[in-house]
């Protein structure tokens, strides 16, 4: 496979008809690729969304620490007490659950490493839609420029009849032939000059720029020989599996939590308070404090703590459902892109020959047909078949490089790291590692660092 896909990109780079360069700087793939990860609003949305996994294991931390509380109240009684006022401070404190809490904070740092991994196969999704938009674009680029040069042959085809048809060489019928077959070219330029305009639409919803001039796909990307090593590599790093793993983790740590809510639960309470003088001076001002431990054991709940249970099982079992079914996905992706590939680079040397055969007949039948021992609809044929020859080619190399790249995104080798993209790569792990502590925030070092991690990474745009 890998020489098949060498010939081809030989035969890419042997392009008769390609575009002529721009004076202004043409866009690569490298460079769409890193503007559309630079643009995305879809990686956007969900870094926020990551950020919301990150305080859940904020929250999961807090729920192991005290909870201290300032309380003032005042409460009116008849006939005889009147008003009374108190001042508190309370603290409340989970001394044992028998591991509960510290199971849901685990469970929310797994899912938070999921998430990392969703976000990561979202920036592939990103990516290879940059690749699809590229590919689609330069295709339709080289198809307008064909037809283009296509319509000017045609066009002195045309010329020719009349001309010989004005000397009696040609018959009416080969001049209506000659006038059919430039109708007809100039409606496919139209429709190709149609199909890029749409995916000229399709590129700027997926870099988020309009297309300029595109200098070409450039080398392929280096992929594996065979379908198992590519297989085997998918399965050790595409970041849905790995986010299934995380996420089956996370679910058989809510389930051992889920199961310890049967037993006891001992915390501890603090109050201290102070009672103010009432506003006639009858009582003085009194002091008291407190100190509370408590054991709490369910006896009854109406079923909720087994419904608890009962529903992280089956979260679990779905979710293992859920990441075999992904790893059967990740090997059919795979399995398509080396058939895909082994096509494109089996057309792309097909077309090849057809295009040196072609052109080859198109010349012998116009030298035979000024001989006049052919007719202008045999010239018109023969240079139809070169015309389809040119744009199956075409059409064979784009797909080829959208093969490729979907081949990586399989893998989960298609990310801004792994590319070496010219772009700054988002930091997952800046504002988990801020938050991920609950921190409080106040006018403090860590207060204002966690103030820094938030500008930098865009709250305030």
């Amino acid at each position: 496979m890998r020489n098949k896909i060498l010939s081809a990109l030989t035969a890419a780079t042997l392009l008769a008809f390609s575009i002529p360069a721009s004076t202004a700087a043409a866009d690569t793939l490298a460079d769409t690729m890193a503007t559309a990860y630079r643009n995305s609003d879809l990686l956007e949305q969900n870094r926020y969304l990551l950020r919301l996994q990150d305080e859940g294991v904020a929250q999961q931390v807090a729920g192991l620490r005290p909870v201290i509380n300032f309380v003032a109240s005042s409460r009116w009684s008849t006939p005889s007490t009147g008003q009374t006022d108190r001042i508190s401070l309370t603290a409340e404190m989970l001394l044992y659950d028998g591991g509960g809490r510290r199971l849901l904070r685990d469970a929310a740092r797994e899912q938070v490493l999921a998430t990392r991994q969703s976000l990561l196969a979202l920036e592939q999704q990103v990516l290879l839609d940059a690749v699809t938009a590229y590919m689609q674009v330069w295709r339709d680029m080289q198809v307008v420029s064909v037809r283009e040069s296509n319509l000017r042959v045609i066009t002195q085809q045309l010329r020719a009849a009349r001309d010989r048809f004005e000397v009696g060489e040609d018959t009416r019928t080969d001049v209506a032939q000659a006038e059919a077959r430039l109708a007809g070219a100039r409606r496919d330029l139209v429709s190709a000059e149609g199909s890029l305009m749409i995916n000229s639409e399709l590129f700027l919803l997926a870099v988020g720029v309009a297309p300029n001039q595109l200098s070409g796909p450039g080398p392929l990307p280096s992929l594996p020989d065979s379908r198992d090593e590519a297989y085997e590599i998918g399965r050790q790093n595409h970041p849905l599996i790995e986010a299934g793993r995380r996420g089956q983790r996370a679910d058989e740590l809510n389930l051992e939590a889920a199961r310890t809510d049967y037993g006891p639960s001992v915390s501890l309470r603090a109050d201290m308070g102070i009672d103010p003088a009432d506003r006639s001076g009858a009582f003085e001002d009194s002091a008291s404090a407190s100190l509370t431990l408590s054991l709490t054991q369910p006896l009854y709940a109406g079923g909720r703590l087994a419904s608890n249970e009962r529903m992280a099982l089956a979260t679990l079992h779905a979710g293992q459902a859920e990441l075999n079914q992904t790893v059967r996905q990740v090997g059919q992706q795979i399995g398509n892109s080396f058939a895909q590939i082994s096509i494109a680079s089996a057309s792309i040397q097909a077309s090849q020959q057809q295009i040196r055969a072609n052109q080859l007949a198109f010349e012998g039948v116009q030298e035979e047909a000024s001989l006049g021992a052919r007719t202008t609809l045999d010239v018109l044929n023969a240079e139809q078949d070169l015309l389809d020859a040119r744009i199956g080619r075409i059409e064979a190399q784009s797909a080829l490089y959208q093969a490729s790249y979907g081949l990586l995104a399989s893998m989960g080798l298609l990310t801004v790291e792994r590319l070496g993209l010219d772009v700054p790569e988002y930091d997952a792990t800046a504002y988990s590692d801020v938050v991920s502590g609950a921190p409080v925030r106040s006018p403090t070092v860590r207060g204002t660092r966690l103030d820094a991690v938030l500008d930098r990474l865009g709250r305030d745009e």
